[in-house]
């Protein structure tokens, strides 16, 4: 295997590890009422939207933040290693929110679904 495997084989290990675990400790932190959607709820009932609509909200910081590093790359300037683990970890993280919240909305309704036959 080469240094340049090598290297990508440990950032994502890292990064899967880094997702994981913010996960586990940020679950703990924001569940309210065994809702581990409850932040995002209640941001739905506050502004009317989703809270997949909310989750993006709050994806688009970490977003833009990540364009911003692409246009400085293509300026000449690279950004810190920290700032870059830090921005895709959460963009990741927010992602895998949004993906468990559909689908968690899929599940409930074939719930509802077999519940009411």
């Amino acid at each position: 295997m080469s240094q340049k495997e090598d290297f990508f084989d440990k950032i994502i290990s890292q990064t899967f590890d880094h997702v994981s675990e913010t996960l586990v400790i940020k679950a703990k932190e924001y569940r309210r009422n065994n809702n581990p959607y409850h932040n995002f709820d209640q941001g739905a009932t506050r502004t009317g939207l989703s809270r997949e609509k909310v989750l993006d909200g709050m994806l688009l910081k970490h977003e833009i933040s990540i364009a911003d590093m692409t246009d400085d790359i293509e300026n000449g300037k690279l950004p810190d290693a920290s700032a870059v683990h830090e921005k895709f970890n959460d963009n990741i993280i927010y992602l895998l929110l949004k993906k468990a919240s559909i689908l968690d909305k899929i599940n409930n309704r074939i719930t509802d679904i077999a519940s009411k036959s």
